[in-house]
């Protein structure tokens, strides 16, 4: 499926930012499937790794939505008049992602089980689907919404859709959320991103962060992981 080119995000701050958080969603989300379907019937091993990325994911997916149905969209809301309802599908669409992937937990701890070709091939068509349908959600968000937003919501509340986010992450997942971040970030991209970080961060990334989130995609990607 082709989706949209976040190499030339919108100037816009805010923009960029959020398709720099929707490409991690894009990539994962599209590797979830590919990785369940390499698993070799009964090595349930593998496949409680895969959940438990399946699980890490989806929590990282549901405090982005909730952010922006909670705080980003009441903020954009009062701004809108027939734009509204655009705003409106972007939370309708994110009731329905809810309810797939209610259907993969499903299929997912079906699998985790004993891990059968059969269920493994029926998720990861399953996981397919999730893709296909996030990221026709995210075309439409960055396409028809996010220049709204760059136009009507403020530092403040923009400030405070982050805030949210950080607060529902884990501490020890952090270091992780920023390598998912800055893995397919273009240099100068990476750069910006980096030097907005209070210094703190970006001392414990470069000391830290960067080895733990290669031990992480190496042992839930396998052989797909970079370099």
């Amino acid at each position: 499926m082709t989706t949209s080119d976040t190499s030339h995000s919108p100037a816009h701050p805010y923009t960029r930012e959020m398709a720099m958080i929707h490409r991690v969603f894009r990539r994962e989300s599209r590797l979830l499937a590919e990785l369940v379907q390499d698993v070799p019937a009964s090595d349930t091993v593998r496949a409680g790794i895969l959940a438990e990325h399946w699980r890490e994911y989806t929590v990282g997916l549901h405090a982005h939505h909730t952010a922006e149905d909670e705080v980003l969209w009441p903020a954009l809301l009062p701004h809108l008049d027939l734009d509204a309802e655009q705003v409106l599908a972007m939370e309708a669409q994110h009731h329905e992602l809810t309810g797939g992937m209610c259907e993969v937990q499903v299929l997912m701890d079906r699998w985790r089980a004993r891990a059968l070709a059969a269920d493994r091939d029926e998720l990861a068509e399953a996981l397919r689907r999730h893709h296909r349908q996030l990221c026709a959600h995210l075309d439409e968000e960055e396409r028809e919404v996010m220049p709204l937003v760059g136009r009507h919501v403020n530092d403040e509340d923009w400030h405070a859709v982050g805030e949210r986010g950080l607060a529902e992450t884990p501490r020890n997942r952090l270091m992780i959320a920023l390598g998912a971040i800055l893995e397919d970030c273009p240099p100068d991209e990476r750069r910006e991103f980096l030097a907005r970080l209070p210094l703190a961060a970006r001392v414990m990334w470069k000391l830290l962060g960067q080895r733990q989130y290669r031990r992480e995609t190496r042992r839930i990607r396998g052989r797909h992981a970079t370099a």
